[in-house]
Formats: C-alpha cells, sequence, structure tokens
C-alpha cells in the first residue's frame, strides 16, 4: 500500500510512531501496537501502529508519522511512502520468556537493549520487561549479562588513568548533596573522579539540578572528556551524554508505578560507572523511615548484591549504609542546597554540619580506596583538604571549566515568596517526614524553580523552644506559596516531644 505522509512534528523521543485511519488499517488487518515497515526509496524503517479513528486525525490514503520517523526517512509532509506488513521484534518473545519466569541468555539480553535503545519497543512493551524483572528476580549472572548489554549500546569515556574513582547514592533523603563536597575533595588529593549525575526524578533536586546552579552540566563526551583532562574530575549530568541510554528509558517506564526492580536498580547504577571507565566505586545506601530503602536487612541484601555483581565485573566496590530517616543538610531545592554546599566548602560556619560530617566520612572512605590515604586515616586527610581551602579552590576549577555561572554562596537567588512555621510547643525534635519534606518543596516549585524549596532550622535531637523557626517555605510565585502553606496545614513536616 502506498500512503501520503502527514508529518506529525511531534517528537517523542522514544518509540517511532506511525498513525493510520481506520479504512486503511481494517484494509491491511492492522490493530494498534502491531508493526509495519514504512518504505521510501532504499530507506526503510519498522515503526509502532496506532489508529485515527476520524479524519481530522489522519485522512484516509495518509500516514501520520513522528518526528523521529520523518529525519531518519528524510520525508516531508506529502511525500508517498510504502507500507508492508511486519514481525514483532524478537524481543517481544524474549519478554514474554522472562514473565513467565524463565531465566534468559546473553545474546536475549543484548537484543532487548538494542531494541530499547533503538526505538523499536513501545513503552508498554518496555514496562512488561520492567514489570518481568520485577516479579522475576533476574540471578546474578542474569544481572551481569544485562549490564553488559547496557553498558555496549551507549558511549564510554576512554581516559588513561588509574585508578579512576565514582561516588552513587541510592537516593530517596531530602538533601544528601554529599556528591558536590566529595569530588572537589577528592579531586584535590589527585584523583580522578568523573562524576556523571542524575536530575531528580521524585525530588527536590538531584545532584545534576544543583550543580546547574552554579554551573553548565550539559556537556558532550567531548568536553567532559577535555574537562576531565585539565581538572581531573567534573560534575555533569549523565543524560546529555550517550552513556548506558537503555537505562534512561527503563527509567521513564519505572516511575508511574514506582517501580524499582533491585537487580534492575543494581544494572543501572553499575553500567553508568563502567560507561565512564570506573575501576573504584563507592556506594550509598540511605536506611530508614521515609527513605527508599526502609529497613536495614533490605539494605543489607542490596549490598551484598552490589558486592557480588562487583566482583563478577572485575571492580572494586564499597557500600556503606547510612542514616535516611531524615533530610541532610538545611536546603531543600537546587539554589538552597547549593549555598549549603558552598558554605561548607568555604568553611563557612553557616554551612550544615550533617552534611559535612558525611560528606568527609565518604570522601575518607574514597581516599583509602584510592591509595591516597591509610586505613581508618582517610577522614583526617579529607577534613585537612577542606579546611585548608583546596576542596574550594578545585571546585572553582570545576565550575569555571564546565561553564561558570556562580561561585560565591551569597550571590545564589533565593526566592523572595517565603513563609516560617514556627514551633507552638517546647520540646525536642524527634522525627523529619522525609516524604513530607519533599512534596512540600515539589509543591512550592522545585526543582523547576531553582529558587524554590525548604531550609531546615532544626533537625532531630534538636531542642526547640516555643515560637522558634522550624522550617521556612521558598515559592516560585504568590499561587505556589499558598499552595505549599495549605499542604503544610494538612501534613506534619516534624515531630516535636
Amino acid at each position: 500500500m502506498i500512503l501520503r505522509v502527514k508529518d506529525t512534528t511531534v517528537a517523542t523521543g522514544g518509540p517511532l510512531i506511525g498513525i493510520v485511519n481506520l479504512l486503511d488499517a481494517e484494509k491491511l488487518d492492522l490493530h494498534p501496537m502491531d508493526r509495519i515497515k514504512v518504505v521510501k526509496g532504499k530507506q526503510e524503517e519498522t515503526i509502532v501502529v496506532d489508529i485515527a479513528a476520524t479524519e481530522l486525525i489522519v485522512p484516509e490514503g495518509w500516514i501520520g508519522l513522528n518526528r523521529e520517523v520523518t529525519e531518519i526517512l528524510k520525508v516531508k509532509t506529502g511525500d508517498k511512502v510504502g507500507i508492508v506488513l511486519a514481525r514483532k521484534p524478537l524481543s517481544i518473545d524474549y519478554i514474554k520468556k522472562k514473565l513467565d519466569g524463565h531465566v534468559l541468555i546473553k545474546k536475549e539480553f543484548e537484543q532487548i537493549v538494542w531494541d530499547i535503545v533503538h526505538n523499536k519497543l513501545s513503552e508498554a512493551e518496555i514496562t512488561y520487561f520492567v514489570a518481568a524483572c520485577y516479579t522475576n528476580n533476574l540471578t546474578d549472572a542474569e544481572t551481569v549479562m544485562l549490564t553488559k548489554a547496557m553498558v555496549s549500546q551507549g558511549d564510554k569515556l576512554k581516559l588513561d588513568k588509574y585508578p579512576i574513582m565514582d561516588k552513587h547514592c541510592i537516593g530517596g533523603v531530602a538533601g544528601n548533596r554529599t556528591t558536590m563536597i566529595i569530588v572537589p575533595i577528592v579531586g584535590a588529593a589527585g584523583l580522578t573522579i568523573p562524576k556523571t549525575s542524575s536530575r531528580s526524578i521524585t525530588s527536590p533536586a538531584g545532584t545534576a539540578d544543583t550543580m546547574e546552579v552554579l554551573a553548565n552540566v550539559k556537556l558532550s563526551l567531548q568536553r567532559m572528556t577535555e574537562v576531565v583532562k585539565r581538572v581531573g574530575c567534573c560534575i555533569v549530568w549523565g543524560g546529555s551524554l550517550n552513556l548506558a541510554p537503555a537505562d534512561d528509558k527503563i527509567i521513564k517506564v519505572e516511575r508511574p508505578l514506582s517501580i524499582d526492580a533491585e537487580s534492575q536498580l543494581i544494572a543501572s547504577i553499575i553500567s553508568k560507572k563502567l560507561s565512564v571507565c570506573s575501576t573504584h566505586i563507592l556506594l550509598d545506601i540511605p536506611c530508614g523511615k521515609g527513605a527508599k530503602i526502609k529497613h536495614l536487612k533490605s539494605a543489607q541484601i542490596l549490598k551484598h548484591h552490589f558486592e557480588e555483581l562487583a566482583k563478577k565485573l572485575g571492580i572494586k566496590v564499597r557500600v556503606v549504609i547510612t542514616d535516611g530517616s531524615q533530610p541532610v543538610g538545611n536546603g531543600i531545592g537546587p539554589a538552597l542546597e547549593a549555598r549549603d554546599v558552598l558554605w561548607i566548602l568555604k568553611n563557612d560556619e553557616r554551612g550544615p554540619l550533617d552534611l559535612k560530617e558525611k560528606s568527609l566520612s565518604l570522601a575518607g572512605q574514597l581516599l583509602e580506596m584510592g591509595g591516597k590515604a591509610r586505613r581508618y586515616k582517610g577522614y583526617q586527610m579529607a577534613k585537612q583538604i577542606l579546611e585548608s581551602g583546596r576542596a574550594y579552590e578545585k571546585m572553582k576549577e570545576i565550575i569555571h571549566a564546565q561553564g561558570e555561572r556562580i561561585k560565591e554562596p551569597d550571590q545564589i537567588p533565593i526566592s523572595k515568596f517565603h513563609f516560617t512555621i514556627k514551633s507552638k510547643v517546647k520540646g525536642k525534635v524527634t522525627s523529619i517526614n522525609n516524604e513530607a519534606v519533599t512534596k512540600v518543596a515539589r509543591v512550592a516549585g522545585a526543582p523547576q524553580s531553582m529558587s524554590a524549596g525548604l531550609y531546615l532550622h532544626k533537625h532531630v535531637g534538636d531542642h526547640v523552644a516555643r515560637r522558634d523557626k522550624l522550617v521556612t517555605v521558598y515559592a516560585k510565585c504568590d499561587e505556589k506559596l499558598k499552595y505549599a502553606k495549605d499542604l503544610c496545614k494538612e501534613i506534619e513536616l516534624m515531630t516535636i516531644s
């Protein structure tokens, strides 16, 4: 069948889609999610079918193509293309095999990952793969195969260095911007640490969102390589790079149901690290009420699986289980967190002590792993580097190399729309609701608005007098401020007794 092209001008960033009129679909016995080949000259592409019920969307004799397809085939509205029936990708059979509880082999994982990266699977089909791995946990061998397949379908950072250090936190705790303190400490010690970080998914800020307050984080792989070779380290957004790209597409379908299959979580993290050739990785697993991992036993099991996978892949991993029962630091939201980080790096007394101590502890362990400090001496070395000002100087180098925006904490703009919650009683803070803090910060506008978020005046264990400040909420605008105020009346951010 020959059809005329209608460019929908929509870029999905994912599956390759064609929309055909209901009458044309009936002629070819096509149904939603079927595959067809679209042919233009010597070019052809297999796409997923959707059906238009009315002429208003796509008229009979036409096919609507998303922007990715028109660019691949080099066609425009009005061009003629051929339509041929096509079979579903092989990976559909492999996904069904996993849904049935069977073990997959190397070539099956490679095919699934290849199809994900090259947009051969719809989001629904990728979701089935995620669900299959969630309900039928991968074996250790399968996790290794999935990790290697994800690394193979992407670019790699190539550095003639050893060791190459890395650090990752599995998330789930507001604040916790240790990376932005650890990287300049480790870099100032002479170790190489090319840090790729994520943006927020459900939190008030990811490391990339916070670093973007200070510098450009959207670097190409070539530019990232240049920065690391010159400075020894970087803090960039992994989403701007083609490193293990299947991971980004898998994460996208996990969000709606907050599905986080353990084996995929491990493969996701390690594949990104292998893509930047990391040889020594420190993994932080926050554990506690309101965190992603709530129970110590679960954290210990996850720790064991990370260590086993690292052995099989020949990389050195140290896993630490940390307190995730409350936010880390005072600022929650990109600008407020960036200000905390710079205060600590400048040894300003306004820097939050809990964030400083956690960062020094983790940085110290990386210095020991990298051979810069003897066992149990890493903390002292990290502290000396921080307090001498060398870490702040290294951070300024990173900011300048990536494209400087701000490097002084008091230059960071914080929203003028704010209100403060004060204590109605005298007592001691016994708990802080991680999930409520995140909710209020996001309602206030974080992370889309860099200047929005929360500032915690008190932490668990602090004594409180009546009328003491507890939390200040900074909102994007008056309307967001009202929403945040209303929400604070419904949920309790801090418990005082």
